[in-house]
């Protein structure tokens, strides 16, 4: 099994749909023992009960640094070491960027960008003392492309950022033994699209998509699993494309 024996800290995995919990069931039948984080704590009990009692779920507000850190404490305390942390947790809005109120702004950077930074920071300490550890980060093909179907420029910018800061946390930690990675997925089918695709939309999405399919939580909880274990030992600051060849050139 790829990461037998590793522990790992997956953010935003509660939603029954979502790449999160897809990501944990990967990591948990790969061996793994698994804690999952979410603001809703309750869901996130839930969802890590459905891996086995092996299994944690906190409750956790990635944009608050103090809700991180106990979150990460609690971690520790259960399971003595974070060999693998997933910065999965997100949100979205379709608005266009003349419609973006100052307070959407920070909602969409807080969770998406400033997120990323604090459950980071609260990881980094523990996995500096051991020399090694894991660490992927959510962008989007938004972010590569300015702009999705699903988010607005604020969310573009928000996940343009999680590029640079995690090629920048890769670059400073390295010597330390952290890697530090992003996956940028394309469309996927979760519960953010679920109802929202026509028929006409869909069809025309797929013309610029090589593979011919809309991509499903399991193709991006494959990717985080490479990164997670040892096959990608010598991979960091890299950002790898989940969107069937939308971007090819």
């Amino acid at each position: 099994m790829l990461l037998s024996g590793k522990t790992a800290i997956i953010s935003g995995a509660a939603s029954r749909r979502g790449i999160g919990l897809a990501t944990a069931r990967r990591f948990a039948a790969e061996g793994a023992r698994v804690a999952i984080l979410d603001i809703d704590a309750a869901a996130a009990a839930d969802a890590a009960a459905t891996l086995g009692a092996a299994h944690l779920g906190l409750g956790c507000n990635v944009a608050d640094k103090s809700s991180c850190n106990d979150a990460v404490a609690q971690v520790i305390a259960k399971f003595g070491v974070i060999d693998i942390l997933i910065n999965n947790a997100g949100i979205t809005q379709p608005v266009k960027l003349l419609d973006i109120t100052p307070d959407d702004w920070e909602r969409i950077q807080d969770v998406n960008l400033k997120g990323v930074l604090f459950l980071s920071q609260a990881v980094i300490p523990h996995m500096r003392g051991r020399k090694q550890g894991s660490i992927a980060c959510m962008s989007s093909v938004s972010a590569q492309r300015g702009g999705g179907i699903f988010g607005g420029p604020h969310y573009s910018a928000a996940k343009a950022g999680v590029l640079g800061l995690a090629k920048a946390m890769a670059r400073e930690f390295g010597p330390d033994g952290i890697r530090v990675n992003c996956v940028t997925p394309g469309l996927i089918g979760t519960d953010i699209t679920a109802g929202k695709l026509t028929d006409d939309m869909k069809a025309k999405i797929l013309e610029g998509i090589p593979l011919n399919r809309l991509g499903t939580a399991d193709d991006v909880a494959g990717i985080y699993t490479f990164l997670a274990s040892d096959l990608s030992a010598y991979v960091t600051g890299a950002v790898i494309d989940v969107n069937g060849g939308m971007l090819i050139h």
